[in-house]
């Protein structure tokens, strides 16, 4: 690549020196100062990092991919610059389907670089982190490994055939869902708390089916009742089955808001409980806080008889809607779990380490109990031990796995646990 020197002389993006090594990224540097773009530039070179180009303002940047768009593999970008700043340069890439990672680079402080990594995180770019000025060599060189791991184990793409309503009346009717289960275990003595049931579509020519690909359409069709229908009875027919092995645990089952929605839902999931020969307090209801915010009373409604009944509830990625102390007010919940966004490196986020230990106290406060999601490392858990978190669901502890693994699973984390609590129960 070549640099681009002044704001008005931006020549196209080049890459120079024969062949791409496909173990160097084209890097491109986006800053207005040219003393920090010349620093940078000069930090990678010392790093190694050969394909290194600069542009002096976001419209040179745009240019510059323009007229060669497979170039840059790593874009690392100032926020604040006259003219198109990063934000709106980062929007247009998103747009045109820029498939390298991103680096945002900025003075702004902390708070300001996390808003813009969150609304980044619902776009389609690959934001490998945010680093404050000036960037230092350690900050950038594991981000850029980020990349180079990402790059490395990135599967080959493969097309998904659409799903259709018809598809989906055929997986109810063959039989074709499955339950995965994930743990929540106790951080202050490790035992198994309850396991969340997600469920799973066993496709014959596709293999397993996450739902992030048919829920929506399941809801839309109106075939999310026969689907919850489904899962709340398979688990409890799997407690049941656990208990004959010896294992006694609560299964929390998810709950869409269109099954809310309907009137007799309350009297059709007690009614399914009975029939099972099965207990209300069996079963944990999850409730995304995201969607909770019909203006209908027949889901509060429907919550409220539940609890009456002594069923858990659970609210589910708290924090991530627009009227969480609303929920928090309304419906008696029994469980509170704190959205992924707020658990993963909190330890040194100056700005979501006070969101989660606010919505542990809450919960603390109206004698709920708090989980926390997305527990990825054991410092994720000494975080949570430190404060005060009651329950950890993540892949530090366990993935999802299918009801025959549980038992091993546990065994397994038996012998890990004395390491991690002082009181093993």
């Amino acid at each position: 690549m070549t640099n681009s020197g002044d704001p008005g002389d931006s020549p196209p993006c080049r890459l120079e020196g024969g062949e791409v090594d496909a173990g160097q990224p084209g890097i491109l540097l986006v800053d207005d100062h040219p003393l920090m773009l010349a620093t940078l530039a000069r930090l990678l070179a010392g790093m190694r990092y050969r394909r290194v180009g600069t542009a002096i303002s976001a419209e040179a940047a745009l240019d510059l991919m323009r007229s060669d768009p497979g170039a840059v593999d790593v874009l690392i970008c100032d926020l604040n610059m006259p003219g198109m700043d990063g934000i709106e340069l980062l929007r247009i890439l998103d747009q045109q389907g820029f498939g390298g990672g991103v680096i945002l680079l900025s003075g702004e402080g902390t708070r300001v670089l996390q808003t813009v990594q969150r609304l980044l995180g619902r776009s389609r770019l690959v934001l490998l982190g945010a680093l404050e000025k000036p960037a230092s060599r350690e900050g950038l060189r594991g981000l850029l490994d980020d990349w180079k791991s990402r790059t490395a184990s990135r599967p080959a793409a493969r097309v998904q055939p659409p799903v259709t309503e018809d598809d989906l009346r055929t997986a109810h009717r063959l039989g074709q869902w499955v339950l995965h289960y994930q743990p929540k275990v106790d951080l202050g003595n490790g035992s198994l708390a309850s396991l969340e049931a997600l469920i799973r579509w066993q496709h014959p020519a596709q293999g397993l089916v996450m739902p992030d690909r048919f829920i929506d359409l399941a809801e839309a069709s109106g075939l999310i009742d026969p689907m919850t229908e489904w899962a709340l009875r398979e688990a409890l027919a799997q407690i049941a089955r656990w208990r004959i092995a010896g294992l006694g645990t609560r299964v929390a089952v998810n709950v869409s808001m269109a099954s809310l929605g309907a009137p007799d839902f309350a009297n059709r999931v007690i009614a399914i409980v009975n029939e099972m020969g099965m207990q209300p307090g069996d079963l944990i209801l999850e409730v995304t806080e995201s969607r909770l915010g019909a203006s209908s009373t027949t889901p509060l409604e429907n919550l409220v008889r539940l609890r009456v009944q002594r069923f858990g509830l659970s609210i589910d990625d708290f924090g991530t809607g627009h009227s969480s102390l609303a929920q928090l007010r309304d419906i008696p919940f029994t469980e509170l779990k704190v959205d992924r966004g707020f658990v993963r490196g909190a330890r040194t986020n100056a700005v979501i380490r006070p969101i989660l230990e606010g919505s542990i106290e809450m919960a603390r406060r109206l004698g709920m109990q708090s989980v926390a999601e997305g527990v990825e490392t054991e410092d994720d858990w000494r975080l949570l031990q430190e404060v005060g978190c009651h329950l950890a669901q993540g892949y530090f502890i366990a993935r999802p796995m299918p009801a025959e693994q549980v038992v091993d699973w546990l065994a397994a984390w038996t012998a890990r646990r004395p390491a991690l609590v002082a009181n093993p129960g």
